[in-house]
Order: C-alpha cells, then structure tokens, then sequence
C-alpha cells in the first residue's frame, strides 16, 4: 500500500485491452517485491519490519511534503487600488425567471470581457420597448458602469450608461473597448486647437527637413 504505480498507457495498450495492462502491473509488483526481499536478506534479516518512526512522509499530510509539491495558495485582505474603470461593454437580456419581482425591475447584462461579472440593470435605463421586443436588441451593444457588489448577490448592480450600436461595426466596438479602459476619446479643445498650424495646407520647412531623419 505504500507503492505507487505508475504505468503509461499506449495505443498497444488500447489493442490488448485490460488483460495486458493488468498483466504489466502484476509484473512490476513482483519486481518491486523481490526487490524489497533481497535487500532484507542483504541487510541479514529474515524479514522486513517496519515501526512507526520508519514510515515515510504521509501523502494526505501537506506539511511533509516538500516545497516542489505543494500549489501555494493566499486571499484578498485588501483592496489597495481599483484599477478597473467599472464600466464594460456587453448585451442586455430579461432575466429568465418572469414570475420573479426582480423580473419587474431589472435586466440582465452580459458583459462581453467574461472577466468582469454579470450585472443587473434598471428596466428604466433600458430602451421603452425592450420588454415587448428584446429580440430587437439582442446584438445590441451597450455600455454599463458597475456602482454595487453585494456580498450576499452572484450578480453586480450597476446601470446603462449608453447605447453604442450593432455588435461586428468597429465604431461601436472601437468606443467600447476605449470606454473600458479610460481613455479620453471627446473632441480636443479650442486651446489644444490652436497650437496646431493654421496656414493649410502646412509642410515641413527644409530647415526642419535638414535636422531631421527622413524615414517616409
């Protein structure tokens, strides 16, 4: 009981069945055993015993085990900084349960980075006809911000900030994906405008040319 077996399984293997792999292991048992029997002579005993102090490290107590064997593990104690914007882009969806009184005032959106969870949202953020034609919105691309996670809820709450248009199209998906990660996409000020060149249209001047590495 203290051998552990390990026998790679082939496609001869598949081919003689059970019977042949049974066959392998009784063969390496009696090795194992004749083994163990001629170093107990060798050592001129009769026989071999063990005590209590002899046995080796147990397999189901982790902490005789060494280092290599063991997956560390660890849990959240603190949150030190929220890095995520909170908001995500995803579908909205009614929920499946419609004798529910959740059903009555909330949606379902499914974020589409499956890294951040499911959210329930106000029927009064949705479109007014969302419940009487959801399929009309079914490839609908929204955009959601999280504002709660209860400890005691599967699904964050949070509400519709915009609707951005069909899934596929790169304008929606490209506002998306900038909207998830911060970034500033609105029009540049007056004040940013007006440090551009307003003699169009505008080239390089040689002098620039001359200072400069061409690399078009």
């Amino acid at each position: 009981p203290d051998v552990i077996i390990e026998a790679q399984f082939d496609d001869n293997d598949a081919e003689h069945g059970q019977d042949h792999l049974q066959d392998t292991w009784t063969d390496d048992i009696k090795k194992l055993s004749l083994d163990a029997s001629e170093k107990g002579k060798a050592a001129g005993v009769t026989g071999v015993h063990r005590t209590k102090q002899d046995d080796g490290p147990k397999v189901n107590d982790p902490r005789l085990l060494p280092d290599e064997f063991l997956q560390r593990t660890a849990k959240v104690v603190y949150i030190l900084e929220k890095k995520h914007s909170r908001a995500a882009t995803g579908f909205i969806k009614l929920l499946a349960d419609r004798n529910s009184e959740l059903f009555k005032r909330c949606a379902m959106f499914s974020p589409v980075d499956h890294r951040v969870p499911r959210v329930y949202v106000p029927l009064a953020d949705c479109p007014a006809d969302f419940v009487t034609k959801p399929e009309t919105y079914a490839q609908m691309l929204f955009i959601c911000r999280i504002v709660d996670w209860k400890d005691d809820s599967n699904f964050a709450s949070g509400q519709l900030c915009k609707s951005l248009g069909q899934a596929g199209e790169i304008e929606p998906e490209s506002e998306g994906i900038l909207t998830e990660y911060g970034v500033d996409f609105s029009d540049f000020s007056p004040e940013v405008l007006e440090c551009l060149p307003q003699n169009l249209p505008w080239v390089i001047s040689p002098e620039e040319l001359a200072k400069r590495r061409d690399l078009r």
